[in-house]
């Protein structure tokens, strides 16, 4: 009788943890599927972009904090589109497929604190907070390494070196 009230007991506890789940879970949960958006925000220095990234969550701290990532990966993946004074820019990665095809890599890549990090800067502390329906949309301007975040991605066999031929 005990072991069966012990089983039930710690199968309430495991079933109502998802319930109590941190912000580090909802920012995994809320980036699963990388939705934002990104456009020029004018232009950075040498060898970086300076970009607008919109993210979007429930909880505007998690959408703030996601804006970093999502960034990243919009320079890989995406690409952006150009503004008034700046050029837009196709991604890094241009073969369909790459994100399935290194799927490791790109999970410890984009992982909390990964190396996406190293490769991102907030350039000011202001950010955008629009309420959208049950969501935040959030916007903040960052700054990216492109020219060293292509040269990881050479390293890591993801794409091509430029002078690698055609």
């Amino acid at each position: 009788m005990m072991k069966k009230q012990l089983f039930l007991l710690l199968t309430a506890v495991l079933m109502c943890l998802p319930m109590f789940a941190g912000p580090k879970n909802k920012a995994k949960k809320d980036t699963e599927h990388f939705r934002y958006e990104l456009e020029c925000a004018g232009n950075g220095t040498q060898g970086t972009y300076l970009i607008k990234v919109w993210s979007y969550s429930k909880n505007k701290n998690v959408a703030t904090e996601q804006c970093k990532k999502n960034a990243v990966h919009g320079v890989i993946f995406k690409g952006f589109t150009g503004g008034e004074g700046c050029v837009g820019q196709r991604a890094l990665v241009s073969r369909a497929g790459a994100e399935v095809e290194y799927k490791e890599y790109f999970d410890l890549f984009f992982s909390d604190k990964g190396e996406y990090y190293k490769y991102v800067s907030v350039t000011s502390s202001a950010s955008e907070i629009i309420k959208v329906g049950k969501e935040y949309k959030v916007g903040m301007i960052v700054s990216i390494q492109k020219d060293e975040l292509r040269k990881a991605l050479e390293q890591a066999g993801v794409v091509r070196g430029l002078n690698s031929g055609f």
